[in-house]
């Protein structure tokens, strides 16, 4: 499967299967689908091409039946169609283009893995001290009662992790809410807990932060600097937008609060270990200029992410919307760019991708592991597929005293791959997203193997977004 595309002044051309990607001239760009085509129909040898090629150069042969190039009529010299079939054919010897799927004949044995769990988001605090608009938790209650985990409950659900989580070494907790800081003082016993569970058991966990900030001071800041690997702070950018939709309870803004915190919290993790997290809506379609804003504070690891709402809320992203969200991308990566080629760089989060390595044959397959090696933990200690899960009974899967009782769900889950998404499976971006959330793809079509086609849209624009930074760097 080929994907190409231009984006900044360089043509991109993807080889989706074995994850090339290649900057190419305007001939080899336009000669590549051609190719493609004379491949799929066993035309293989460089004559063969070539006579094709040229014949319809000269208008006697047929063109392509690729709908982007179908008015497009080859106009290059014999030369420099020659040169363009000898390093294509080069790259597809090479198993750099053209190239097989080799992963669906891993779905059998991924269907049959064994389950582990290295992942729990604890749900620490069903409390919160803001009333954000756009808050899926329903401002932490998620559907229910407000309720702060208790250390009993937290304990039982790290004891859980371990004795679920095979030989892994490394586990990773995440303390959520609602707002964490609510209920700091469980935060602290539980971080205390597992690490009294590491030796013993051959254990290293990996804890992280997400919170408003609100309630963060020298004190918060110190604990964390020391015991979590990474901590996100919740700000949606310039101050106007995140006023109004991250107020207070009573409609004050946060943003004057917030900013001169999440600034000292940076720096004295030295611009590493953590992300500013944003949330962009319909009323600010310029997002780029949140995420330039925050650089411009001082922040270094950013994460500004389209809102996912009910199309009925005021400040849904709609798909009128689409067209300048695109172009939106397009300008804040070439902004993105200069900055990084003036010594001024950031790392945008949407546009940080691995060509060289990427991530393993599981996450390529599926993703985050929701629901499997995955899980979320109510403050009374249900366990759900993930954080967005939580409130929706037909996802309850047990509790932290009876472990997993529902394994239908776990199992349901573990078949959720981009196999068994129907618009996945013929899609360039089915290896860098994994077949997208889960939990979107349910609230929008019913189905956890659906698809959020306005979050596939986007997503598909970051990729592009994030491929054409690492040429543009490596030129």
């Amino acid at each position: 499967m080929i994907h190409q595309y231009k984006n900044n002044g360089y043509n991109i051309v993807m080889d989706v299967n074995s994850g090339s990607v290649h900057v190419v001239d305007d001939c080899v760009y336009d000669v590549i689908p051609r190719i493609e085509e004379c491949i799929n129909n066993g035309v293989k040898e460089k004559e063969g091409i070539l006579t094709a090629l040229k014949a319809e150069r000269s208008g006697e042969g047929q063109q392509s039946g690729k709908e982007q190039l179908s008015e497009k009529k080859l106009s290059y010299t014999e030369q420099e169609l020659e040169e363009a079939v000898e390093e294509i054919l080069e790259l597809y010897e090479a198993g750099q283009l053209f190239t097989e799927d080799i992963y669906e004949n891993y779905i059998g044995d991924f269907k049959n893995r064994q389950t582990v769990v290295k992942a729990l988001c604890l749900h620490i605090a069903h409390d919160c001290n803001l009333a954000c608009r756009y808050c899926f938790a329903e401002e932490g209650e998620y559907h229910g009662r407000r309720a702060l985990m208790s250390f009993e409950v937290g304990k039982k659900a790290l004891d859980f992790l371990v004795a679920n989580s095979g030989s892994r070494v490394n586990l990773e907790v995440d303390f959520f809410g609602g707002e964490p800081l609510m209920n700091w003082q469980v935060v602290k016993d539980l971080v205390a807990y597992g690490r009294s569970l590491e030796e013993p058991n051959h254990k290293k966990f990996r804890f992280t932060l997400t919170t408003n900030g609100i309630l963060l001071n020298d004190e918060v800041q110190e604990f964390v600097n020391k015991e979590m690997s990474n901590v996100v702070l919740s700000i949606d950018g310039r101050k106007a937008v995140n006023d109004k939709m991250r107020p207070h309870r009573g409609g004050q803004g946060s943003y004057d609060i917030i900013v001169p915190k999440f600034q000292k919290l940076a720096e004295s993790r030295d611009q590493f270990n953590y992300y500013v997290r944003g949330t962009f809506t319909h009323n600010n379609l310029d997002f780029g200029e949140d995420v330039k804003h925050l650089a411009d504070l001082g922040f270094e690891q950013i994460s500004v992410e389209p809102v996912v709402a009910e199309p009925s809320e005021p400040y849904a992203l709609k798909e009128e919307d689409l067209p300048v969200l695109l172009e939106e991308y397009d300008k804040l990566a070439a902004e993105l760019l200069k900055r990084q080629k003036e010594g001024k760089g950031v790392n945008f989060f949407h546009f940080m991708i691995d060509l060289s390595g990427g991530p393993c044959v599981a996450k390529r397959l599926s993703g985050c592991g929701s629901g499997t090696e995955y899980l979320a933990v109510t403050p009374w200690g249900d366990f759900y597929p993930c954080h967005q899960f939580v409130g929706k009974e037909e996802f309850l899967m047990g509790n932290v005293d009876d472990g997993i009782v529902r394994t239908d769900i776990r199992d349901e889950f573990k078949t959720c791959n981009v196999y068994a998404k129907e618009k996945c499976r013929n899609c360039f971006a089915k290896f860098y997203c994994s077949g997208g959330c889960a939990a979107n793809a349910y609230n929008f079509t019913g189905n956890i193997n659906g698809t959020y086609d306005l979050g596939c849209e986007l997503q598909k624009k970051r990729i592009e977004c994030a491929i054409m930074i690492k040429a543009a760097l490596a030129d």
